[in-house]
Order: C-alpha cells, then sequence, then structure tokens
C-alpha cells in the first residue's frame, strides 16, 4: 500500500441502544495501513457494537467517521466502505446463505461486478489460500462450525478488502486449524482489527491491543492476563 493516508478514522464516536446507557462514549481510533489492533475487553463492553458503527449497520448519535479521509454518513456513502471493508460476523451462520461454499465465497465478487468465471476464479483461489479448497462443493448448512468459519472468512477475503474486522475468528477451531488461520493472517498485505478472548492467537498476529471498558478505548500493556481471566468465547458482546 502507497497511500500515508489513514484507512479509517472515528472521532467521538457516541452510540446508546434504546433504554441503555452509552456503550460507546465519545470514542476515537485511527487505522492506518498495516496495522494489526486486537481488541478485548467485558462482554457487553461494545466491541461486536463497534464493528456494526464502522460498517453502517448502526449510527452513532454523533461523532465522525471517515475512510479514506472522505466522512460517512449516508448509506450511499457506506457502500463505498462495503468495497473496501470485510467484516467477519461472531456467528458464521449470519454470513453463510447459499447452497454450496463456492457459490457463497463467489457471491461478493459477483457483487462487486465482477463476471462468474472471474468470480468463480477468486473463490477457487481464496479457498485454497485458506487450506479448504476442498470445501468447494459441501452444502454450507451442513459443515461444521469451525468449517463454517473457515468458509466465512473466504467470503470476505474474496472481495479483497483494504480491512478486516474479524470477530472471534478463531471460536470453534481445533489447534491445527487456529494454527493455519494464523499463517493467512500473517501471510495478509491489510490491516485488520480482531477481537478474541484467546490471548495466544492474539498475540501471534496482532501488533497494537486495545482494551474497550466504559465506551473508550485505551492502550493496554496487561491486556494478555486480563484475556487469560475472561475465557468466555460463547457470549456475544
Amino acid at each position: 500500500m502507497t497511500t500515508s493516508q489513514p484507512i479509517l478514522r472515528l472521532e467521538n464516536i457516541c452510540f446508546s441502544y434504546p433504554g441503555q446507557g452509552r456503550v460507546l462514549d465519545h470514542l476515537s481510533l485511527e487505522i492506518n495501513p498495516g496495522d494489526r489492533i486486537g481488541l478485548v475487553g467485558p462482554n457487553g463492553s461494545g466491541k461486536t457494537t463497534l464493528f456494526h458503527i464502522i460498517m453502517g449497520l448502526l449510527r452513532p448519535s454523533s461523532g465522525t467517521i471517515e475512510f479514506f479521509g472522505k466522512t460517512v454518513k449516508t448509506e450511499k456513502d457506506f457502500r463505498e466502505v462495503y468495497k473496501k471493508v470485510g467484516l467477519m460476523f461472531q456467528d458464521a451462520d449470519d454470513q453463510l446463505f447459499s447452497p454450496t461454499v463456492l457459490e457463497d465465497v463467489a457471491f461478493g465478487p459477483l457483487n462487486l461486478g465482477k463476471s462468474k468465471p472471474e468470480a468463480r476464479a477468486i473463490a477457487q483461489f481464496t479457498l485454497e489460500r485458506l487450506g479448504i479448497a476442498h470445501f468447494e462443493n459441501r452444502v454450507t448448512h451442513k459443515l461444521s462450525g469451525g468449517e463454517k468459519r473457515l468458509v466465512a472468512l473466504a467470503t470476505v477475503l474474496s472481495m479483497e478488502p483494504e480491512l478486516l474486522l474479524l470477530d472471534e475468528p478463531s471460536t470453534g477451531l481445533d489447534e491445527q486449524t487456529k494454527a493455519a488461520l494464523v499463517e493467512v493472517l500473517n501471510r495478509l498485505d491489510l490491516s485488520y482489527i480482531l477481537i478474541s478472548h484467546e490471548s495466544e492467537f492474539m498475540s501471534q498476529i496482532t501488533d497494537t491491543m486495545f482494551m474497550m471498558d466504559n465506551g473508550q478505548l485505551t492502550k493496554n500493556a496487561h491486556i494478555h492476563s486480563y484475556i487469560h481471566t475472561h475465557p468466555n468465547p460463547g457470549q456475544r458482546h
């Protein structure tokens, strides 16, 4: 990447769910090319909410969001965001809806205007990159939980994003598959923000760690010990 401009800048973002206090309270964050950020915090602290704000799935009550120096507010603005930012949901079933794995992974490129042969080739390349080329013709809803997570990641990578948002990507993966995921993420030439409760996994693929608490983000040097005391990967946050 040649640009020195931040990919993403959040400034004083506030957000509340109806009937609740502020989940995000004047939160600010900047993501630059090459950043690999780990994000931890108590359940309910707003980590997943932050991802949904970035993608425009939720709208902040105040604050500004900029992508590549341009403020994004409207649904039309966020259509451009979708082309450059990939969100891997915490629940893979929220992401997979096509009959076969290949169709699921090809859907994104098709949606971005690629031809059917181009989309198929991109999907096959992405599956191979993740070491799951043999999944190509499998029925998506019959996959195991860990297999679905890998396919969900493939659906995001096939869109060739510049920023990845990964919400508990290692949940349900065995150690061998987790090691393969670490290798893949370390090879990627893109930036990402990763939510995880697994300290060893986080330490292998992130350069900077942030803790979310009381609606704000702080850099924290003691996060790894924090993660060990909160092993609740099955809960939403």
